[in-house]
């Protein structure tokens, strides 16, 4: 799923849409909002593609977005106590800045 189809973002405690999120970038861009979107989409594939290959995306006053890999295992359902095996996977993991931290807390 890339960033671009996220159902909900976080702004300012309120949760916005895409829609929303695009219409607010392109204001405070001075932008359209199609040609917003489109840079958004592109960022997106961009990053996507960047983190499919392992890398790591550091964005210096926001923070880090890396791929880990969840390794296989056992879990137990505790209405019927059957053990399942649940594969392995990766995930996609964000860890904050200072900055953004800092900012966020104000």
């Amino acid at each position: 799923m890339l960033f671009a189809e996220c159902p909900v973002i976080f702004i300012d405690s309120i949760a916005m849409n895409n829609k929303e999120f695009i219409t607010e970038l392109a204001r405070r861009t001075d932008s359209t909002a199609k040609d917003t979107q489109q840079t958004v989409e592109r960022l997106t594939e961009v990053m996507a593609d960047i983190l499919d290959e392992g890398d790591v995306i550091t964005i210096q006053g926001f923070g880090n977005f890396e791929t880990k890999k969840k390794m296989e295992r056992i879990i137990v359902n505790p209405a019927t106590k059957q053990r399942q095996l649940i594969p392995p996977k990766i995930t996609v993991s964000f860890k904050p800045s200072a900055v953004l931290k800092d900012k966020i807390k104000k």
